[in-house]
């Protein structure tokens, strides 16, 4: 079976062309295997490319550990690259995925993907809550290059009040009212990803909510490049969310299932 590895700003992914339903996604284990870096493909996840009734295709996303997971950002606009490479779609597509219907554009270099409204932020003292197709915890910091991110944010993760299902955990550090540099740590992958496109949207979000910015436009700088989130805020709530960035083919292969 052909394999595809592609990459929007480091975080990486392996997508399989899979309308044909040739794809064995129940078998968790051989996912994990392929995602492992020292003894197969090596990625963050693994994504499907299935056909849908209702859109142009379907996104399934196995994070690698070999689990289903909610929604990806960067894997979805790495899989609107994707279908544009496979010749499904042009410039613009709807899809689905686990979290419901998706709009996309490529406008030259860059894949803008919709992300869904996000009507509700919870807050404490020191963090911020939301669901952008992923949970996150979004907690602002200073000096974030010295941070032990995997540390403190496994921590975070198993810990009071998210436990077994667990969070994914972005620490932001602001840079200018317009910039932030943010560091995630990913459940399913449990480490520091280069990038995480939920959690960038989640750390915008929470930028704008918590007053810190009246932009509704925000770059995002993050270990492995960069990243655009805008969106309105009508009455609260947060519409027109979009995900900006590249998304690019690394090389392609063989796996023999």
């Amino acid at each position: 079976m052909i394999f595809y590895k592609y990459q929007g700003t480091g975080n990486d992914f392996i997508l399989i062309d899979d309308r044909g339903k040739k794809f064995p996604k129940e078998n968790n284990f051989l996912i994990k295997e392929l995602c492992n870096r020292h003894f197969g493909i090596g990625a963050d996840g693994l994504i499907l490319l299935e056909k849908d009734e209702e859109s142009d295709f379907k996104m399934v996303y196995f994070n690698s550990d070999g689990n289903e997971s909610t929604l990806c950002g960067n894997g979805g606009r790495c899989i609107v690259a994707f279908a544009r490479d496979l010749e499904l779609i042009k410039n613009e597509t709807l899809f689905n995925a686990i979290d419901g219907l998706h709009k996309a554009k490529i406008t030259e270099d860059l894949v803008y993907l919709k992300m869904n409204d996000v009507s509700e932020i919870k807050n404490s003292a020191t963090y911020y809550f939301l669901n952008t197709g992923s949970p996150h915890h979004v907690e602002f910091v200073e000096n974030i290059d010295e941070l032990d991110v995997k540390t403190l944010g496994s921590k975070i993760r198993y810990g009071a009040p998210y436990f077994k299902e667990g969070s994914n955990v972005n620490f932001v550090e602001k840079v200018n009212e317009q910039q932030l540099k943010i560091r995630t740590y990913e459940r399913g992958v449990e480490d520091e990803t280069l990038s995480c496109g939920t959690g960038i949207t989640a750390s915008a979000l929470a930028y704008h909510y918590s007053k810190q910015t009246n932009l509704t436009k925000i770059e995002i700088k993050t270990p492995g490049g960069n990243l655009t989130v805008s969106f309105d805020c009508v009455n609260g709530k947060y519409q027109n969310i979009y995900l900006i960035g590249p998304a690019k083919l690394v090389f392609t292969g063989n796996i023999k299932l």
